[in-house]
């Protein structure tokens, strides 16, 4: 109970309080939309920069760490793609979207600020390791997938092009990349500046949390909410079971096995949304799936940190 108490739940109540103002019209669309923009594209892109140009490369980028967590990724991703068309008879484009949501786990909004407030800033390394390879990973499955599965886009060369675009216009892998640049170019960066990308970096979870709340009030409880059910179940449960059996065969120390079955056991981020909203399929079904796995997240996230070492 002290878990659900000092650990989720102020996360979840800065994500309730953004919720409640939009829900009474006191934020409004268009600046739910501006503070999302300036933490997604702005303050969080700065966070990744600065904490992957300081990361041991060597230590934290292990490969029992990333097969654990992506390992269990992977078979949600396949899991609820084959559901959704399987067992609940969707077509193939819409079972793709609906998969991505068991692929996408919140691992920045949720995934950090939980590992922090639970074990520290100090554990949240491997965090770090994970997130700087979750959305190139994430969206060159799915878009590929997708385009696969439409037999569209001219062959491998067009389908690599449009994953190239689709991640490297985005401001969290732009921020990723430049961080690994600093990195492993042993770049110099002069003070005054990382006092700013600090300050930054500062602003970054409160104002993604509190905007979260608001993007999902949006998101009305609607769809097929067996489908919902289902894909919640191989987010919430599937994911983190196969990163913790697979972090516990290799032998994963404490700190990266917490990280990595936190990060596996946060519910579908916005970009499942996203995603299905790109492609104008399993949109209802992905929108429903983040609302009602967020908030399914308060019970199960605190059950996987009691039984955490």
């Amino acid at each position: 109970m002290e878990a659900l108490i000092e650990v989720v739940l102020p996360v979840f109540l800065v994500i309730g309080f953004g919720y409640g103002v939009a829900w009474k019209g006191w934020f409004a669309e268009e600046h739910v939309d501006g503070l999302m923009k300036f933490a997604q594209q702005f303050a969080i892109p700065c966070l990744l920069f600065r904490a992957i140009s300081r990361l041991d490369l060597g230590q934290e980028f292990n490969l029992p760490l990333l097969v654990s967590f992506y390992a269990g990724a992977v078979s949600g991703f396949l899991a609820a793609m084959l559901g959704a068309r399987f067992i609940f008879k969707r077509p193939w484009e819409d079972s793709v979207a609906i998969g991505f949501c068991g692929l996408f786990s919140n691992s920045l909004l949720l995934g950090l600020p939980i590992t922090e407030r639970a074990y520290g800033t100090g554990a949240l390394a491997a965090n770090y390791a994970i997130i700087a390879l979750h959305a190139p990973i994430c969206y060159a499955l799915g878009i590929t997938t997708m385009e696969v599965v439409r037999h569209r886009g001219g062959g491998l060369a067009a389908t690599g092009r449009r994953v190239f675009r689709a991640m490297f216009s985005n401001a969290l892998v732009i921020g990723i990349a430049l961080g690994f640049v600093v990195n492993i170019g042993h770049v110099p960066l002069p003070g005054v500046f990382t006092d700013a990308l600090d300050l930054m970096v500062r602003a970054a979870l409160p104002a993604a949390l509190f905007g979260l709340g608001g993007v999902l009030y949006r998101y009305r409880p609607e769809g097929d909410l067996r489908t919902v059910l289902y894909v919640c179940a191989c987010s919430l449960i599937l994911h983190p079971v196969i990163t913790w059996s697979l972090g516990s065969g290799f032998g994963l120390g404490t700190a990266p096995f917490r990280s990595a079955v936190v990060t596996a056991a946060m519910p579908p981020g916005v970009n499942a949304y996203v995603f299905a909203n790109m492609y104008g399929v399993g949109k209802r079904v992905a929108a429903t799936t983040v609302l009602l796995a967020t908030t399914f997240a308060i019970i199960t996230a605190w059950v996987w940190l009691s039984l955490l070492p």
